[in-house]
C-alpha cells in the first residue's frame, strides 16, 4: 500500500469518505478520477458562487454607506431649518 501524500485530512476529504470509502480511498493512493470533467465544472461553479456572495456583500455595504450618507444629509439639512 502506497504511503498516504499527507497526514492531514481535510474537511472535503472526509466528505469524500463519508460519500464514497472507495473514491477517498484512490484519492489517498494518487490515482487519478475518471471524472475529472464533473470535477473542473462543479469548481467553475463553486469558484462563480463565490464570487457572486463576495459582490453582495460589496453591493450590503455600499447600501449601507449610502443609508449613512442619507441620515447624515438629513440631519444637516433639519439642523439648519431648526436653527
Amino acid at each position: 500500500m502506497p504511503t498516504p501524500r499527507s497526514t492531514t485530512i481535510r474537511a472535503s476529504e472526509i466528505g469524500t469518505y463519508l460519500y464514497c470509502q472507495r473514491a477517498w480511498h484512490y484519492d489517498r493512493a494518487g490515482q487519478p478520477s475518471q471524472n475529472s470533467a464533473e470535477l473542473l465544472t462543479g469548481t467553475e461553479l463553486h469558484q462563480a458562487h463565490g464570487r457572486t456572495v463576495i459582490a453582495a456583500g460589496l453591493y450590503r455595504t455600499l447600501g449601507y454607506l449610502a443609508l449613512l450618507a442619507a441620515l447624515v444629509l438629513l440631519t444637516i439639512y433639519l439642523a439648519g431649518r431648526i436653527v
